[in-house]
């Protein structure tokens, strides 16, 4: 049953909790703000480590403090509470795009570059993090730092809206051993074992977890069958999967080597990967990593360097064929009687090695070079279905194949084998000119074997206006390399085109650290970006049939990003931020529709007695207009309430902790794609629920 609640009942529940708080006496332990981790300071912006507030891009760093604090379990929870960031999600298997400053992936989210440890984890047929990425656990995370911005001068393609760095914990960072069990509704459970120590000279840190869940089950009301005859609507969901991951860390001297598996398998089809409900397709993603490298800061008088290695192995297979639409369903050319079914299948392998050499000589400079080489390559795939596509429409094709399930790789394929290899280099340069002036100017040439190449710079201004407010004032240009499935699909209905260009943004901003007080840190950035040359199917002239992708989109953007953090006293802290975001679709003139013009967010953490933690956040999206040619109502507002408590954790000591997540059942809804004939009344999202947690420190 979904409870009304409003904003401001929200708002006033949680003055009630801060006021609590504030009234609760000091403790004679550290500080509130001590127990956060390091903040300060972030690698993602240059390449080595800087204080944060001086960084030369617009950045947000979450430490593995500020997770537990919040009560997050999965990747996407963290991400929606960063300032211009809305996680949604998408019908084909409810996969999350993250739509950083309004711009919205749509099915896919090629627009992010998704990093760990450093290394790109974007696939190639998506351009992005994989559809079946099935979240991602926290135990095993360090710091997460993001760029809300262009990053392709440092990183290459798809560093386009932002970029997401996942830093996982070293020995450092794991001493001894912990084990955890979770549970919560949906019937989810997990179970981890991390170890950090010292094994001879070698440190050593691992990680293994084990879950599962049935995912929720909320009901879509109407779906894509009906306007084929058949349907499952309304019906649940399907959101279910089995996860494993894995992970190893060797560090010694100068060399760190790292391991890391990852697979979710009985992977669920959400709204269907038609948007037709599918209860039964179910589907196998599987990655493999590891990287070698080496880093020398000092290694010699004004010079340091340092190189990585690495390989990633990606499979999208099957488990159980996907449903495409029901049985009975009846197109033009034919009728489905035990459904239309299909499944694609894609193997991917990645190798990577870069290298990176710094140098200080110069007075007032810090220089540097990097070079590197990608090989990537899809060497293998299959499409097994039961119909032939013809003239843009499927069909039994009882001729072929009598009406069964088989592979159509050498008929009717989705996508062919294809490789694409990356040569780049870049210079960077940090120039402190004058006593608080810095200058950073970068720039990034990449080179493609398949559509040539792209150089993208950046220039970065830093001011300490005084000794507690910084100014910035950025420019950086950044492109989105079109992805395997918009160059080489053989699909007819949407045809990939091999001529495509790359995808560009330039933006500009402008971002404002102040430390009001010892205790109250206010940021405030700006920004303004035009894309061009995005990547659209378009509807193919007669008498040809289907789409073909083309280079024919224009975005222009703007917005600002507000956040507070107050330490109101040793014991309570409250974090808060407000975003605004305008997207304009040049070619419509209209809203570029589907990410929230306003989203708020407020979290207040309480230590109320030792060893003893709280906290509740709020989080509130709104003004979600639809795309052009979309006439239905604007997607509705929600408000979220969540609220966490925990316990501390020392040597052989138990912790514990408990979340309840949308406490008031709020109906929270991402947006369907357009036209929205498919799916009207758009995907609703997890009802409330509750998780508990324990863990044992050896």
């Amino acid at each position: 049953m979904n409870l009304p609640i409003s904003p401001i009942a929200v708002a006033a529940l949680t003055a009630i909790w801060t006021a609590g708080a504030l009234a609760a006496p000091e403790l004679e332990e550290e500080d509130l703000a001590l127990v956060y981790g390091d903040k300060s300071t972030v690698s993602i912006a240059t390449g080595s480590p800087q204080a944060l507030r001086r960084a030369p891009a617009v950045a947000s760093v979450i430490t593995a403090e500020d997770i537990a604090a919040m009560g997050a379990k999965d990747l996407d929870e963290v991400m929606e509470t960063v300032p211009g960031v809305h996680v949604s999600h998408t019908a084909n298997h409810y996969s999350p795009t993250y739509a950083i400053r309004g711009i919205y992936g749509g099915i896919n989210n090629p627009q992010v570059l998704f990093l760990q440890n450093g290394i790109p984890m974007n696939t190639m047929y998506a351009g992005d993090k994989g559809i079946y990425w099935g979240g991602l656990p926290l135990e095993n995370v360090a710091r997460i730092e993001i760029i809300r911005g262009p990053g392709s001068a440092l990183y290459g393609a798809d560093a386009y809206s932002g970029v997401i760095n996942i830093i996982t914990k070293t020995a450092a960072d794991t001493k001894g051993t912990e084990v955890g069990v979770r549970a919560g509704y949906f019937n989810s459970r997990d179970g981890w074992v991390q170890h950090g120590g010292q094994l001879g000279p070698v440190e050593v840190a691992a990680y293994v977890r084990v879950g599962s869940t049935d995912g929720q089950k909320e009901i879509i009301t109407q779906d894509a069958g009906r306007l084929r005859g058949a349907t499952l609507a309304p019906g649940p969901v399907n959101t279910g999967y089995d996860a494993i991951d894995a992970s190893a860390d060797f560090a010694y001297d100068r060399w760190r080597l790292r391991a890391g598996y990852k697979l979710r398998d009985n992977f669920g089809t959400g709204a269907g990967v038609s948007s037709a409900l599918d209860p039964v397709g179910k589907q196998r993603g599987e990655r493999i990593t590891s990287d070698l490298s080496w880093n020398d800061p000092d290694l010699s008088r004004n010079w340091g360097a340092g190189f990585t290695g690495s390989y990633m192995h990606y499979a999208e297979t099957l488990d159980q064929y996907f449903q495409l639409f029901p049985p009975g369903t009846r197109f033009p050319t034919g009728v489905f009687p035990n459904g239309m079914i299909g499944h694609p299948e894609r193997y991917e392998r990645h190798l990577t090695f870069s290298g990176y050499a710094t140098y200080s000589g110069f007075s007032g400079h810090s220089l540097r070079f990097g070079v590197g080489h990608e090989d990537l390559n899809m060497y293998e795939t299959a499409t097994h279905k039961n119909y032939l596509l013809t003239a843009g429409a499927p069909s039994p094709d009882l001729a072929f194949n009598g009406g069964s399930v088989v592979d159509y790789y050498d008929r009717q394929s989705h996508i062919l084998p294809n490789r694409r290899k990356i040569d780049y280099l870049y210079a960077q340069d940090e120039w402190n000119f004058a006593k608080d002036w810095t200058l950073t100017a970068g720039v990034r040439h990449d080179r493609y074997s398949d559509f040539g190449g792209t150089t993208n710079p950046r220039l970065a201004l830093v001011w300490d206006a005084t000794l507690d407010l910084t100014a910035k004032l950025l420019y950086g240009r950044a492109f989105r390399a079109p992805s395997s499935d918009e160059q080489y699909s053989t699909n007819p209905v949407t045809n990939g085109n091999p001529s495509l260009k790359p995808e560009t943004i330039q933006t500009l901003e402008a971002a404002f650290s102040w430390q009001a007080r010892r205790d109250t840190q206010l940021n405030l950035s700006l920004f303004r970006y035009e894309a061009q040359d995005l990547i659209r199917a378009v509807v193919n002239p007669a008498p040809a049939v289907g789409a073909t992708s083309q280079n024919v989109g224009k975005l222009h953007g703007s917005g600002m990003e507000m956040e507070a953090v107050w330490d109101a006293g040793r014991s309570v802290r409250l974090t808060g931020s407000y975003s605004y975001q305008q997207s304009i679709d040049d070619a419509s003139g209209k809203d570029a529709g589907y990410a929230p013009h306003h989203h708020f967010y407020v979290r207040s953490d309480w230590r109320f007695t030792s060893g003893w933690f709280t906290s509740a956040q709020i989080n509130r999206v709104a003004e979600r207009k639809r795309a052009a040619g979309d006439t239905r109502p604007q997607v509705p507002d929600y408000t979220t309430l969540d609220l966490t408590l925990r316990t501390s954790q020392n040597k052989n000591a138990w912790g514990f902790a408990a979340s309840l997540r949308n406490l008031f059942d709020a109906d929270v809804r991402e947006p369907s794609l357009a036209p929205g004939t498919a799916i009207p009344n758009d995907l609703p999202m997890a009802p409330r629920s509750l998780w508990l947690q324990a863990t044992y420190k050896l």
